[in-house]
């Protein structure tokens, strides 16, 4: 398909990858929806955390997932609003929530399991190119960490 914003090239790399993301993200919802689980995608990145790491702190979720604070105490506010991760304090600090998957959410999980082996295939199958994305956006992050996007175009003369 072509349009202004694939032929722009390099310079809107954020709106394609944005665009990626919201084709991924609206996919996978249908593929929750068609096998009757009430998920958002957005989710995901929560509730994949809990399930591996099992109990953590608003911190540490946060720099596990690569959200900012408010962001991540954002989706934490919603996910226990539909009772899928409860908190309690930090017997330690009291001033520290930790968290983990509710009884709701780990059912919830069981029941995706099997999706989400289906959705790696379909993933895979997709993302496999000549060029493998997923190797592709690794080699990027590792670029990014080591001198990002803003630092370099300061760098250049």
């Amino acid at each position: 398909m072509s349009n202004v914003i694939n032929e722009s090239g390099i310079l809107a790399i954020s709106t394609r990858l944005q665009r990626l993301a919201d084709s991924l993200r609206k996919d996978g919802q249908q593929i929750y929806k068609a096998h009757g689980i009430d998920f958002e995608p957005k989710w995901f990145p929560v509730i994949y955390t809990l399930h591996l790491k099992d109990t953590m702190s608003v911190m540490e979720i946060a720099a596990e997932i690569g959200y900012t604070h408010p962001s991540t105490i954002s989706l934490l506010k919603e996910l226990e609003k539909q009772k899928l991760i409860r908190s309690r304090k930090d017997r330690q600090d009291e001033r520290k929530r930790l968290l983990t998957l509710s009884e709701k959410g780990q059912e919830l999980v069981q029941q995706m399991l099997p999706v989400w082996k289906r959705m790696e295939k379909a993933l895979t199958a997709l993302t496999n190119t000549t060029n493998n994305l997923m190797a592709a956006i690794a080699e990027v992050e590792a670029q990014m960490e080591e001198k990002g996007f803003y630092e370099r175009e300061r760098g250049i003369r």
